[in-house]
């Protein structure tokens, strides 16, 4: 399995949060979300349950300010996003900049696409437009990457999935479900061993496996898990 991470030197970022990729899904109901819920409530209910979740919508379009100020509303203190940005749109970087900053400090790291091949001055430009500060997670399926990981710490940005090498934070991805108990147990004990913040993410399906596995994955990593926000 590919795995995607993020990393930050920020000490409130310790510890392992753990969400899902998106929590907008009708189909999650009443699995997860109670029967009878509205819509408008997913995301207060779903972040009443997990620390963080991915916000995929901004690598299709770009809401406008005032829905990133809402989204902020629906969560308690400690709650992020991981706002989406697909590397090979570079011009909107300054537009997507300026909206993910409405969402103050529920702003977490962003994950940056790349789905072609290795491509060095797409990825400078990439890094030197994005505000100073931003954690960024590069996601890089494309083998033709592998080995430009020193180049990402020097930045003080990391690749999705990478346990290995230098960095602030990680990043991982959870995208080839389903994943068994046994599966969750051996994530969970290298993820404990990890000193730098984790954010992690299963990747959405219909059924909503995303937060079940999730939930376990955080009850078996127990005291290193951050708690969930509002809990």
């Amino acid at each position: 399995m590919t795995l995607s991470v993020a990393a930050t030197g920020e000490a409130s970022l310790a510890g392992v949060h753990v969400g899902t990729s998106g929590w907008s899904y009708p189909s999650w109901k009443p699995g997860f979300y109670p029967a009878g819920t509205d819509s408008k409530e997913f995301l207060s209910y779903y972040a009443r349950r997990f620390s963080t979740v991915e916000l995929n919508t901004t690598g299709y379009r770009l809401p406008a300010e005032e829905q990133f100020r809402r989204w902020a509303d629906q969560t308690p203190p400690g709650f992020t996003f991981a706002p989406k940005l697909a590397g090979n749109r570079p011009r909107i970087v300054a537009d997507f900049a300026a909206r993910v900053r409405m969402l103050g400090d529920r702003l977490g790291p962003t994950r940056v696409q790349l789905v072609s091949a290795r491509d060095d001055g797409m990825l400078e430009l990439l890094l030197g437009s994005l505000d100073p500060g931003t954690l960024v997670a590069f996601d890089l399926e494309h083998e033709s990457w592998n080995g430009v990981e020193p180049r990402l710490a020097a930045a003080n940005a990391v690749r999705v999935n990478d346990l290995e090498h230098e960095a602030t934070f990680r990043y991982v991805r959870f995208r080839d479900p389903p994943y068994s108990d046994e599966q969750l147990q051996t994530w969970a004990e290298r993820l404990r061993k990890v000193q730098e913040p984790v954010f992690a993410y299963f990747r959405h399906e219909q059924e909503p496996t995303a937060p079940t596995y999730a939930e376990r994955l955080s009850d078996l990593i127990g005291p290193a898990a951050t708690p969930k926000a509002g809990g």
